[in-house]
C-alpha cells in the first residue's frame, strides 16, 4: 500500500478533492465509489467547492455508495442517502440517474443486494473507491468477524458502529438501526484503484492494525493490503502509531 501523509485533515481534504478532479479530468465517465461519516465531509465539501469554480465537472460520473441503513427509507433526513445529498449531491451537477444507493427498505433483502452488484457490473466497474475507516477496522459496514461477506449483503452492526452513527438518530442509540446494507470486500477490491482516508487520533490504533499487522476479516481494512492499487491517505493524528516510516 502506499501511505500519504498530511499535516492535518483539512490539507488531506484538498489534497484528496484535487485528486479526484484530476481523475475526472482524465476520465470524464469516472465510476466513483463514495462512503458516508464524519471522515469525508471535508472532501466533499472541498469537491463541491472546486465543482462551483468549474475545476470539476461531475457531469457524466456515476456514482455507487458503499452502505445504507436497513428499514430507513432513502427519503428520511436520517438516511446515508439525505446525508450525501445534504453534503454532495445537492451542490455538483452529478445526473440523478448516475447516483446509486441501495434501497434500506427494499422488500426482498437479497434482490436488492443482487441488484446493486448487476447496477456495478453494468456500469462497468468502480473506477476510484474512495473508503473510510471505523474505529474498528470496518470498510463499509464489512464489521470485524470471523468471516467477511465477499458481495453486497445485509449485515448485522456492532455496537461500535452504531455508537458512531448515533448523532444522525438524535443521539439515541436506540434508534440506530441494528443492520445495514452494505458492498462486501471482494466488491470493494475489485475497484481499479482505492483511496482509504483517516484523521484524528481516534483512529491511531486501527490504521496500525491496517497497515502492520496481518490481512485478517478481524480487521476488514486490514484486507487493502492485497490490492494492487490501494492508497492510504492519513493525517498525522491518525499516523501517530504507526511504527514503520515509509510513506511518500
Amino acid at each position: 500500500m502506499r501511505i500519504r501523509l498530511f499535516v492535518d485533515a483539512e490539507s488531506l481534504a484538498r489534497a484528496a478533492a484535487r485528486d479526484v478532479a484530476r481523475a475526472l479530468t482524465a476520465n470524464p465517465r469516472l465510476v466513483l465509489g463514495l462512503p458516508t461519516g464524519r471522515t469525508p465531509i471535508p472532501l466533499y465539501h472541498e469537491l463541491v467547492r472546486l465543482h462551483c469554480a468549474g475545476r470539476a465537472d461531475f457531469s457524466r460520473a456515476t456514482t455507487f455508495n458503499l452502505d445504507e441503513f436497513l428499514g430507513i427509507d432513502g427519503r428520511d433526513p436520517r438516511s446515508y442517502r439525505e446525508f450525501m445529498q445534504r453534503h454532495f449531491f445537492d451542490h455538483v451537477n452529478l445526473a440523478p440517474r448516475r447516483i446509486h444507493f441501495l434501497n434500506g427498505i427494499a422488500r426482498d433483502v437479497a434482490r436488492e443486494c443482487e441488484r446493486y452488484e448487476r447496477a456495478i457490473r453494468g456500469a462497468g466497474g468502480i473506477d476510484l473507491q474512495i473508503l473510510g475507516l471505523g474505529t474498528n477496522g470496518h470498510v463499509g459496514f464489512n464489521e470485524p468477524a470471523r468471516a467477511l461477506a465477499a458481495r453486497t449483503h445485509c449485515t448485522r452492526l456492532r455496537s461500535a458502529t452504531r455508537r458512531a452513527n448515533a448523532a444522525l438518530f438524535g443521539n439515541r442509540l436506540r434508534a440506530v438501526p441494528h443492520h445495514a446494507l452494505s458492498m462486501g470486500m471482494a466488491t470493494i477490491l475489485q475497484a481499479g484503484r482505492i483511496v482509504l482516508v483517516a484523521t484524528g487520533a481516534s483512529k491511531r490504533a486501527c490504521v496500525e492494525r491496517m497497515i502492520e499487522g496481518p490481512v485478517t476479516p478481524r480487521v476488514p481494512a486490514s484486507f487493502l493490503q492485497l490490492h494492487r492499487n490501494a492508497e492510504i491517505w492519513l493525517d498525522r493524528p491518525a499516523a501517530s502509531q504507526l511504527k514503520s516510516r515509509i510513506w511518500n
